[in-house]
């Protein structure tokens, strides 16, 4: 059995957005030392880490110094070359180990992952050129989403096919080698749910969360999700399935479409922290950052109690259109918590902050919470 990894030592973290900067706040609160490698100067994880490596992630010799000066690597996107992880492998354990990221990396080799291994996923296939599209397309019927195969977030790379004419301007807009078309899903809701798993194989989760999206980003995340009890208890365990599947040692979140008949189907794996996981900060006794150092150190995993119903509103670029944000007006809520990322230039679009609002229920939360981000730019 593997060592546990003790404080005071080094984790490394491969990215540097704000979910890195969110884990290197819980690690340093358990003692820990956070070593950061990406490409971009005063990120925000470099922002509270001990130390900043800024390099391509290609460079190989970098990412080995790097690997060999921490205890243990994790990852806090997956955008990251599966040469990096393997570099890295060679002088630390990597977790969730490059395997995982590999996989969840690309959305062909996901979806038949998942699918090959028994487990609901939205029907799809693969297409390499405009004809293999127009078959497919013939098969699946419309509307359909056309996604690429590699490098898909937020709505980005993905088009929607809504009739035969537009196979063609789709192929060209997505201009791409690989990629998939999937069936459009007439969904009731999206849900999520974030499981950890250790080096023992214990398991614990978050969710499920329930979440609603607006220019196909994140936009409000409520915990408990209004779901039935068999459709929670059905999520948790098919995202239990898909951790012991993929042999994640760490975070990952699975996202769900929930069916108008209360069928679960896999929309997309993300092997770290989530989006939608983060109002497990103040909502519960150990979120899903402190819960991903536990794992990757092999120490015990911390409860996922949920202490107050709660809703996370995530902060865009936006906000910022009129000028500063009316940061005091926000605040006035009593049972809001607000969180920064330390980013420097808002654009339109990019995720800025979040805020969450603690309440006796879920729709008492997600009042609060949409009160006060309207609050931010109210004039």
């Amino acid at each position: 059995m593997n060592q546990p990894i003790l404080p005071d030592a080094a984790l490394g973290v491969l990215g540097s957005g704000q979910l890195g900067r969110m884990f290197a706040i819980a690690a340093r609160r358990l003692g820990y030392r956070v070593h950061v490698l990406s490409p971009d100067p005063d990120s925000p994880t470099a922002q509270v880490a001990d130390q900043e490596v800024v390099s391509d992630y290609l460079d190989l010799d970098r990412v080995a110094r790097f690997a060999q000066n921490v205890s243990v690597v994790t990852f806090e996107f997956e955008n990251v070359p599966s040469e990096t992880a393997a570099t890295c492998e060679r002088f630390a354990p990597v977790r969730p180990a490059g395997s995982v990221l590999f996989t969840s990396q690309n959305r062909r080799r996901e979806k038949t992952y998942l699918r090959d291994a028994g487990l609901p996923v939205t029907p799809f296939v693969e297409v390499t050129s405009l004809d293999e599209l127009k078959r497919a397309t013939s098969n699946l019927g419309f509307p359909a989403v056309l996604k690429t195969a590699d490098w898909g977030y937020d709505g980005k790379g993905q088009v929607v096919i809504r009739s035969p004419e537009e196979v063609s301007s789709a192929w060209k807009t997505l201009n791409v080698p690989h990629a998939i078309l999937e069936a459009f899903i007439d969904f009731d809701c999206e849900v999520s749910v974030v499981g950890v798993r250790d080096l023992r194989g214990n398991f614990v989760s978050y969710g499920p969360i329930g979440n609603t999206h607006s220019r196909h980003i994140l936009d409000i995340s409520v915990c408990p999700a209004r779901v039935s009890s068999q459709v929670a208890r059905d999520a948790v365990e098919i995202t239990r399935e898909v951790l012991k599947k993929l042999d994640v040692v760490g975070v990952l979140c699975v996202e769900f479409f929930v069916t108008r008949d209360g069928r679960l189907l896999i929309n997309e794996t993300a092997p770290r922290p989530h989006n939608s996981g983060h109002l497990t900060i103040d909502a519960h006794v150990s979120c899903q950052f402190e819960q991903q150092v536990r794992a990757i150190c092999g120490l015990p995993l911390g409860s996922t109690e949920l202490r107050s119903p709660s809703v996370m509103a995530n902060l865009l670029g936006d906000v910022w259109e009129g000028g500063t944000p009316d940061w005091a007006a926000l605040l006035a809520e009593p049972n809001v918590k607000l969180h920064l990322y330390g980013k420097r230039e808002a654009r339109f679009g990019r995720k800025m902050g979040h805020l969450t609002a603690l309440a006796s229920s879920v729709d008492e939360a997600e009042k609060i919470a949409r009160r006060a981000r309207s609050a931010l730019v109210s004039q």
